[in-house]
């Protein structure tokens, strides 16, 4: 089981996944379903060419994705990582920050940052395990502001 670095081509699996994470934590992610199922094919392109976007496929079904992009100088952000329910538990989250991890190391970034959100505690559970740690800083969630987000960071 590895990872898959998605292209431009892959923007239909980046859409079905993305649409399908958004309908499954709904309260995981800084954006909603509502406000991502309009958007078109030029659009999910841009995304996939703004940075780093994996999926893992034990087989040939695609069980999870993360996304990356430099929201500052040095600094990738971890984003949208997620996992499918009948997929959880056998290593794919692993395997997901790792390749992002890969990622950052590839281009010499010093260090990757993430938000978690408030009660999500297995994510935060696994992001510890991988050596982030919290940083202090907390803001709303954008999709709900009445949930907050712990930034979590990690030296590469």
């Amino acid at each position: 089981m590895g990872t898959i670095r998605l292209t431009g081509d892959d923007w239909r699996l980046l859409r079905d996944l993305r649409l399908a994470a958004l309908a499954d934590a709904p309260h995981a992610f800084g954006s909603s379903l509502a406000g991502e199922e309009g958007l078109g094919e030029a659009d999910w392109r841009r995304r996939l060419a703004g940075g780093l976007w994996t999926v893992v496929s034990p087989d040939g079904v695609p069980a999870g994705l993360v996304g990356a992009y430099v929201r500052e100088p040095d600094t990738p952000m971890l984003v949208s990582m997620w996992v499918r329910p009948g997929a959880r538990g056998l290593g794919i989250g692993n395997l997901l920050i790792t390749d992002v991890l890969r990622w950052a190391a590839e281009n010499r970034w010093s260090r990757v940052v993430l938000r978690v959100a408030d009660g999500n505690d297995a994510a935060r559970k696994l992001f510890l395990r991988h050596g982030f740690e919290p940083t202090g800083e907390r803001e709303p969630l954008a999709s709900d502001p009445g949930v907050g987000t712990e930034l979590l960071a990690r030296v590469v």
